[in-house]
């Protein structure tokens, strides 16, 4: 049982100080795929912290779990975790986190559900304001254009992705501008940053009160930009991505000193104007490991008794 109480208190500390230092740091504007990923092993290594304390307290309150968890393991690594002794709260803390565990299931299910009446909602619409031509398929329409008075542009994720434009953002955005748009929109269908959207909405919804969920929630939908930027910027230039995100966005108020919904604009805007100097790629690489490590903590705790009594 000392091992589960070690696996979630490892959890606790890694919930509580990997985004305070993230936060600190000046770094993850510079280098934002970098820190994507170091948020994504963040997140998995709390949850990973759950799933292997689970395990063991399961295994410690019912002999069924013990004998599946650890049938092909000797009797002196058995003895090494000391599941015997314990205790009354074995059984209440596995159920507590399995139903934790079943809960964050239950709500990326939500939200992947929500999604997809949102797309077929969409998809409905541009049927109806962009009808398929005779003899057209839907499945070629890769591009759509619609009529519209505000230029607007987004990717449409699915079986089929679309980029979906509209007219006032053809007119205002001309050449290597609508270019960078385009670049951009496919950065996020590339790196499918959908997926990471609906995973920290679903872990932020789903645990309202935890506050390494509500970051990695906001920190994604920031960061995605971010690198959605860059992806433009690298094809086209930081001055041409710049000028076709503030012309997108001109009309929105989004550079008034009033905040609005897309009051990060501004931030993207100055950061392509001025950009940071990237890291080296030594301290990237070393970035990057160091991240792939801390999801291997709560496996290393978990083993370690039982390597002691093998060793």
């Amino acid at each position: 049982m000392m091992v589960s109480v070690a696996l979630l208190l490892l959890g606790a500390l890694t919930a509580v100080a990997a985004p305070r230092l993230l936060a600190r740091a000046d770094w993850p504007d510079r280098e934002p795929v970098v820190a994507l990923w170091v948020w994504q092993c963040v997140v998995a290594a709390v949850l990973l912290c759950c799933a292997l304390s689970m395990a063991l307290s399961a295994a410690a309150a019912w002999q069924t779990v013990r004998g599946q968890l650890f049938a092909a393991a000797p009797r002196g690594v058995v003895e090494a975790y000391a599941l015997g002794a314990a205790g009354r709260w074995a059984a209440p803390t596995a159920l507590l986190l399995a139903c934790g565990g079943l809960w964050s299931l239950a709500m990326l299910a939500r939200e992947v559900v929500r999604d997809r009446a949102r797309r077929r909602g969409r998809r409905a619409e541009l049927l109806v304001r962009a009808p398929l031509l005779p003899g057209e398929e839907p499945a070629g329409r890769r591009l759509v254009i619609l009529e519209g008075d505000r230029p607007h542009a987004w990717w449409l994720p699915g079986a089929v992705p679309r980029l979906v434009v509209t007219t006032a953002a053809l007119r205002r955005l001309r050449g290597r501008q609508l270019d960078a748009l385009l670049a951009h929109e496919q950065g996020h269908a590339r790196a499918r940053h959908d997926w990471l959207l609906h995973c920290s909405a679903a872990l932020a919804g789903g645990f309202p009160q935890v506050p390494v969920f509500a970051a990695f929630r906001d920190e994604m939908h920031r960061l995605v930009e971010l690198a959605a930027d860059d992806t433009a910027s690298r094809r086209f230039g930081r001055l041409t991505t710049a000028l076709a995100l503030a012309g997108l966005n001109e009309d929105r108020g989004v550079f008034g000193p009033c905040p609005t919904p897309q009051a990060q604009v501004p931030q993207r805007v100055h950061r392509l104007l001025t950009p940071p100097d990237r890291l080296p790629a030594l301290h990237r690489l070393r970035l990057t490991a160091t991240a792939a490590l801390v999801p291997v903590l709560p496996l290393l705790v978990t083993l370690v008794p039982g390597l002691r009594a093998l060793g």
